[in-house]
């Protein structure tokens, strides 16, 4: 290649040059890209490991980035993950108790079983500062209805509460939609886990209020939460319908939820738990911002 005064570069320096301009932008996008999202805190926000879905990140690629993110917490997550979490500075803000969405505390055949298992949760979430243990009512079956399932319900957490405000560590029921997702589920309504909250009257026995799942069951979901806050002790939030980001194309408001909930003073966590549809860091990042209120 000939070259001239006015040009005198020559071609394998205008490579070298340009390769290493293209490092540099590189590195200031990796740099960026590695920068911790500020978040106001009004509401403590966590994750559920399905809002990764379609990156295959391992525990703790999917720390990080929660951390980066600005989340505090990851739901659903045992012993076996608190180490990972800690070093990226997240709570196990939900931890797995042993109870099952199809066979749980309603049922006295289920209760030895999962009482062992929940009782090992429970001193598991303690040692490390975890909050909350899931608790799942379990399904609806021939001859068991629902009156006799909350006494079931109510029987098993009286005999376990004890432990629980000892140690610290709240118990939460997890209300799910029977229509769509679970058919079945007995706790498919806050007035059933409101009332069992009120009969264990314990301040360590709550509801996880998944909003997904009650505005497909109830909707009215600010007036709800306003009525019963003090049965609930942690969110999960989606979109509807179809359980993805929440944006312009569903019709849940969460900027107005957010708003209401941090309004009542509530201290728990917000997970995450929708399954995204594109760019799962991108819209993580756009969900804990439409919540950031």
């Amino acid at each position: 290649m000939k070259t001239n005064n006015s040009f005198p570069l020559r071609r394998r320096d205008f490579i070298a040059s340009a390769a290493a301009a293209g490092a540099l932008i590189g590195l200031n996008v990796s740099l960026a890209s590695e920068r911790k999202v500020a978040r106001k805190g009004r509401i403590k926000q966590g994750v559920c490991r399905g809002v990764f879905r379609g990156l295959k990140l391992s525990l703790e690629e999917m720390c990080r980035e929660a951390a980066r993110l600005g989340a505090q917490g990851i739901d659903l997550v045992g012993p076996d993950a608190f180490p990972t979490l800690k070093k990226y500075g997240l709570t196990p803000s939900m931890v797995p108790g042993g109870s099952g969405i199809k066979r749980g505390i309603n049922d006295k055949a289920n209760h030895a079983a999962i009482d062992r298992r929940m009782r090992e949760a429970i001193r598991a979430a303690a040692a490390v500062g975890a909050p909350n243990v899931i608790v799942l009512a379990g399904g609806r079956r021939p001859g068991l209805s629902d009156e006799e399932g909350l006494d079931n319900s109510v029987a098993f957490l009286n005999n376990i509460k004890a432990l629980a405000e000892d140690l610290g560590v709240t118990l939460c029921l997890e209300l799910l939609n029977s229509k769509v997702n679970h058919p079945g589920y007995m706790a498919d309504h806050t007035a059933w886990g409101a009332e069992l909250c009120r009969r264990v009257n314990s301040p360590r026995v709550k509801l996880l209020y998944d909003i997904y799942h009650m505005q497909i069951m109830e909707g009215d979901i600010i007036r709800t939460i306003r009525n019963n806050i003090q049965y609930i002790g942690h969110f999960h939030t989606a979109g509807n319908p179809g359980r993805h980001e929440f944006d312009e194309n569903q019709e849940l408001n969460y900027v107005g939820i957010c708003r209401a909930i941090a309004e009542l003073g509530y201290k728990g966590f917000l997970s995450h738990e929708y399954t995204p549809t594109r760019d799962p860091l991108g819209t993580l990042d756009r969900m804990m911002s439409i919540c950031d209120v």
